[in-house]
């Protein structure tokens, strides 16, 4: 019994090691390596567009940061989709500066849905094909005034879908939005930054991403619909063996939840859509890593699969033993002191492993962080208990039946409160 107990857990500690170790190398890529300048030899025309739905409080700055690039204005089209809105969101957006297409179907609900609604309005309208690239923002972005530009620069370069650096506008709130801020930093800094440095796909990230008119046609439209539309994109896009690029340079900020109900329903959105991409095309995606003689691939397939349900298959086995111990006189002693020091390791791993990815994010990162320096440092050891969070996220996930919610955002600065600091 002790001896199949220690190769289970022994089995878990290997396969995290093996499968996930990489992502180790990346930080060092990513510190250590040199990045690949681009210029760009030609700017683009562009759309950017925007789903909205309910976004009256924060539209006009991201359309007032839009139409403050160093860019040519003539070169970049603000569109937004008023999505079933019952609020002001499609007047304001036009008094602003923008294009607006008003969308009422409460039958297919989410921005899937809403930029295909987009991307027809355009043909219709016979505007599509004036466009080299779409950016695809949501409501409460903001761009940096250079954000275009460095886009431009990596999609002169080749690259047909490019995203970009993801900031926060309220890191500083409390440690549920510093939490969700500080990986998307890390992802930034050393999951796709390492990427584009080795020559391998990155991935796109929810919003802040620029797509070529020639996928959208070849697509006809945007034909993901499912929770994670960002992650089936990327995923589709891979297999397809279309590299995505990244502008580490073109830095855009959005607002993070910061009342816990508010993430909680966010990430169980996430994380049912992982389950969902990973059913669609998790099949495919492996088959590529052979077929395309592809690491990407292999990457984004490690991304997809459900390693926090892994996670808690180990916390759970742990405690079955743990149960049955109490309950088993004869092995008492040695089950109760295998388990909980199992549990206690799993635990450990965890936050150790998490804390220092958030330690090297939140020094190598520290002047783009818009925090006050002691939140910095307490925030970052709040973020292994932040992404502990989404063991019952994960497991609710499997069994709830999850439809798109929106999360209201509020936070209207501008670009200049944001790096005042």
């Amino acid at each position: 019994m002790l001896s199949f107990f220690s190769a289970v857990n022994f089995l878990m500690f290997v396969f995290f090691t093996l499968f996930y170790s990489y992502q180790l190398v990346y930080v060092f890529v990513s510190l250590l390596g040199r990045k690949k300048p681009c210029i760009a030899k030609r700017e683009h025309s562009y759309a950017a567009i925007i789903a909205a739905r309910n976004e009256q409080d924060v539209i006009v700055q991201l359309i007032e940061s839009i139409k403050r690039q160093k860019y040519p204005h003539a070169l970049c089209d603000i569109y937004v989709i008023a999505d079933n809105c019952t609020d002001d969101t499609a007047e304001i957006a036009a008094n602003a500066g923008a294009f607006v297409f008003r969308r009422e179907n409460k039958n297919l609900v989410g921005k899937g849905f809403a930029l295909n609604f987009g991307f027809k309005r355009l043909v219709e309208i016979g505007r599509f094909s004036k466009y080299d690239g779409f950016f695809v923002f949501d409501a409460d972005n903001l761009l940096d005034e250079n954000y275009i530009s460095e886009m431009n620069k990596v999609f002169d370069s080749g690259y047909k879908i490019v995203t970009s650096y993801r900031n926060s506008k309220n890191y500083d709130t409390n440690w549920i939005s510093a939490g969700s801020s500080l990986w998307f930093l890390r992802e930034s800094k050393y999951i796709n930054q390492p990427r584009m440095m080795l020559g391998h796909s990155c991935a796109v990230s929810g919003t802040g991403f620029l797509v070529s008119r020639d996928i959208i046609e070849e697509n006809r439209g945007w034909r993901y619909y499912l929770l994670t539309e960002d992650i089936e994109f990327s995923i589709d896009s891979v297999i397809r063996n279309q590299k995505i690029g990244y502008a580490a340079d073109a830095m855009l900020y959005d607002e993070q939840p910061y009342i816990f109900r508010d993430s909680w329903n966010q990430r169980i959105r996430w994380s049912k859509g992982f389950f969902q991409v990973f059913a669609a095309y998790g099949k495919r995606l492996f088959l590529s890593i052979f077929k395309n003689r592809s690491f990407s691939s292999y990457d984004m397939l490690m991304t997809i699969m459900p390693a926090m349900l892994l996670t808690v298959f180990g916390i759970l086995f742990n405690s079955f033993f743990l149960l049955f111990s109490l309950f088993c006189e004869p092995m008492l002693k040695i089950l109760v002191a295998a388990s909980v020091s199992a549990l206690f390791m799993t635990f450990l791993n965890f936050y150790t492993v998490l804390l220092f990815f958030g330690i090297v994010t939140t020094v190598t990162e520290w002047k783009k962080i818009n925090a006050r320096p002691y939140k910095k440092v307490i925030y970052t050891f709040t973020f292994p208990l932040f992404i502990l969070t989404y063991i019952p996220i994960s497991i609710t996930a499997i069994f709830r039946k999850i439809e798109w919610k929106p999360i209201k955002h509020s936070i209207a600065k501008n670009i200049e409160e944001l790096q005042k600091r």
